[in-house]
């Protein structure tokens, strides 16, 4: 569920999610290779955006998170392209592990002149490919239709792989257990502590395939025949705090009608 947060810009200096301060330095971005062309295609549009008159050197920001990181920080850099200064209004951002700063607490921008908005994410205990983004609005833009959409992209280190992370059955099937696949890709040993449910609604057994390496998690529903959820925990001892326990969840669903 996306959270979207409109902010409007006064020229204050609150030290919060959504101030609007001074940026420091650090968290350089890292664009892949792979996303060149479609950025050099972007950027050929972007002078197309006539309605602000602002440019940005890029719309969307790749950062390579190690797994030790809290949170990552990416530099958006525009300029204002017009003949008029320009005010920037307010934004929205859709998650609220997203901060925005703008350089020099700066609203409004003469002909010429150069600006970084700063994004800053709070990685908490979020894996893989994550993108988040904030939307902008200059003046004269219509509320419905910022100027600008920006994303940051972090990939962030999986230490404890899982194959799968719901498992689901039907009210009336089979009943047969299923299986989460663990496997670990720390660059040391990471071994499973535990792993409980908090519906005794399941069963659970833990299989070591490899120790610290490679586990194997098997879920037998209690009564097929009853709906029910479980959220499943498990602990390891990863060296890591963000990577210590992850979750899963087992749904058994009711069976639906049968339309012809």
């Amino acid at each position: 569920m996306q959270i979207q947060m409109a902010i409007r810009i006064t020229p204050s200096h609150p030290q919060s999610s959504d101030s609007v301060v001074s940026p420091a330095s650090g968290g350089k971005p890292c664009p892949s290779s792979g996303l060149r062309a479609s950025l050099a295609v972007w950027l050929a549009m972007a002078g197309l955006l006539h309605a602000a008159g602002v440019t940005f050197e890029q719309a969307l920001m790749e950062l390579h998170a190690p797994a030790t990181a809290k949170s990552m920080v990416a530099d958006f850099k525009f300029v204002n392209n017009t003949d008029k200064p320009i005010t920037l209004a307010k934004f929205a951002k859709g998650c609220s592990c997203l901060s925005v700063q703008i350089s020099n607490s700066k609203m409004v921008y003469a002909p010429g002149e150069e600006g970084v908005i700063r994004a800053t994410m709070e990685i908490g205990n979020m894996v893989g490919v994550v993108d988040k983004s904030m939307s902008l609005w200059f003046d004269q833009d219509p509320e419905d239709k910022p100027s600008q959409t920006l994303t940051v992209r972090v990939h962030i280190p999986v230490l404890v792989k899982m194959d799968v992370k719901t498992l689901k059955w039907t009210t009336g099937g089979t009943g047969d257990a299923q299986k989460i696949d663990l496997r670990m890709e720390h660059t040391k040993p990471v071994y499973i502590l535990s792993a409980t449910c908090n519906s005794k609604a399941f069963n659970l057994q833990l299989k070591a395939l490899e120790e610290g390496n490679h586990y194997e998690l098997l879920v037998t529903p209690v009564n097929i025949n009853e709906p029910g959820m479980g959220i499943i925990r498990i602990e390891t001892d990863c060296d890591v705090p963000n990577h210590k326990i992850h979750q899963a969840f087992a749904i058994i669903r009711r069976e639906g009608p049968v339309h012809p």
